[in-house]
């Protein structure tokens, strides 16, 4: 069986709760739980409920997982997935290169970065591997145009895809195990954030600066722990929490993923030395999940390992800003382009929406870009008159516009708790006093409504503009394309500076 998700589920021969007693090259490991053998996925759910209730050994299972998935065994739609993940980070990292908040970054970092084994994506410096670690998961965040989660809004190419690249350039690393360990990355993140998600959010945690795990995982596996070594990656990992909300709008919003990512490795290579943590980390009283939540549902976590994908729930964004406002623009630039509109036709303008449109985007007067991101009236107006709502719609210069200034002021948002994320309805009320309506049930870039492989193409070919020469472009999205393919994954990096 290779890459046949119908064939995964008839035999699930792989399935961690079944054939989870392994670690790297089928050398046994570290302590083994207790798991009975399953004959297919309903039998490996109904195990993994009868010992997840309360979290108990989480920490040491989500270990094991990491040691024992293999990159030959994922449904070829996981693949996929991860391919296009990866795809969009390298887009948004190297295009985001040359970003202010990535000057800084550089700027400061460089009189202390002891070595250069890394690259900085997009660019010719180079650090030490935790100082280019935390730079390009600065980058991949910068320009709020990363993957998104859409039931957690976790962001987790970044913080995963920047540490396993620096890695890769001070250890041979094949393409293959980069992906292998992409995907682990990705997916534990998915799943630690489902678990304790949404209450993270009510106390203040932004929850892509919780990706120090997942982190983690992905590197330990590279580095090839025992079981014992990961147990502690993760305990250290998860020692490690950083970032909260009130950052939205400032470059604080991407030093939480640029952070954690740069802690999942520092993680990693103290457990591979064998610097010990708590063998339940997660899953204690006065652990990881009780310190960042009031909500803790195992079963999220652990139901389902190797069955189960929470990594085709990932979705990449068309539009540069918080995802919220994805259905307002879609709308906006749909009635845009329908109707030829121009912004003197426009008496008013009328969204009724989920409200987590003003709780996260309500920025009436933003100041800057970044801040713009972040508001639903700069984001509506902007589309309205450009048709887009790239990077360039959210420049500094942008939000100043006095054209943007007059239409965000026609703009009032009505909120809607029946309205899901994915969905709104925007209203334009003309100068003659006729009513443009659209609505939208699912904006462009969610589960039911993906960005094509074309359109992730063009997005990362626009987003390189000004970066690097078209020809090389080319090659690097053909490279990313086929990173599982590469003898070291330490190429791609290399292909992404002129």
């Amino acid at each position: 069986m290779k890459n046949n998700p119908q064939a995964l589920e008839q035999n699930p021969r792989r399935t961690f709760f079944k054939k989870g007693l392994t670690g790297v090259a089928g050398t046994c490991v570290g302590t083994v739980l207790s798991i009975p053998a399953v004959s297919n996925s309903l039998a490996a759910e109904s195990v993994s409920k009868s010992i997840t209730d309360d979290g108990k050994d989480a920490t040491k299972i989500l270990a094991r997982y990491a040691l024992s998935t293999r990159y030959e065994d994922l449904p070829t739609a996981v693949i996929k997935q991860t391919q296009r993940a990866l795809v969009n980070f390298v887009g948004v990292t190297v295009g985001s290169s040359r970003h202010p908040a990535v000057n800084i970054a550089v700027d400061s970092l460089s009189p202390v970065s002891g070595s250069k084994q890394a690259t900085i994506l997009g660019r010719r410096e180079r650090f030490d591997i935790l100082n280019a670690t935390f730079i390009n998961g600065v980058a991949s965040h910068v320009f709020d145009f990363d993957d998104t989660h859409l039931l957690t809004n976790v962001h987790c190419s970044g913080p995963v895809a920047s540490a396993l690249l620096a890695y890769s350039e001070i250890k041979p690393i094949s393409g293959r195990e980069f992906m292998n360990a992409f995907y682990l990355g990705i997916e534990l993140m998915c799943r630690l954030s489902n678990s304790i998600a949404p209450n993270h959010a009510d106390i203040g945690w932004h929850v892509s600066g919780l990706a120090t795990l997942g982190v983690a995982a992905a590197i330990g596996r590279l580095m090839q722990l025992s079981e014992q070594q990961m147990i502690w990656a993760l305990g250290l990992a998860a020692s490690q929490p950083v970032g909260f909300r009130d950052s939205f709008g400032s470059m604080n919003k991407s030093f939480n993923p640029g952070r954690a990512a740069s802690n999942g490795l520092f993680a990693a290579l103290l457990a591979q030395k064998n610097f010990t943590s708590s063998d339940q980390m997660i899953e204690a009283r006065v652990g990881w999940a009780n310190a960042v939540s009031t909500k803790h549902d195992y079963h999220e976590l652990l139901d389902g390992l190797g069955v189960r994908f929470e990594t085709l729930k990932n979705t990449y964004k068309p539009f540069a800003c918080g995802v919220v406002i994805h259905p307002a623009l879609d709308a906006a630039i749909q009635l845009k382009n329908e109707y030829n509109l121009r912004p003197e036709q426009i008496k008013a303008v009328h969204l009724r929406a989920n409200p987590m449109v003003l709780e996260l985007t309500g920025k009436r007067t933003p100041k800057t870009g970044l801040e713009g991101k972040f508001s639903v009236y700069h984001s509506v107006a902007i589309a309205l008159l450009e048709g887009r709502a790239g990077e360039r719609q959210y420049s500094d210069e942008a939000v100043q516009r006095s054209d943007i200034l007059t239409l965000r002021e026609k703009i009032e948002i009505e909120i809607d708790p029946k309205i899901p994320k994915q969905s709104g309805e925007l209203s334009i009320t003309t100068e003659n006093g006729q009513v443009l309506t659209k609505t939208i049930e699912n904006a462009l870039g969610s589960l039911e409504n993906p960005m094509s492989d074309a359109q992730l193409d063009a997005k990362f070919k626009d987003l390189l503009i000004g970066v690097l020469p078209q020809s090389k472009s080319d090659n690097l999205l053909r490279a990313t394309w086929h990173m599982d393919q590469l003898d070291r994954a330490s190429t791609l990096a290399r292909l992404t500076h002129s």
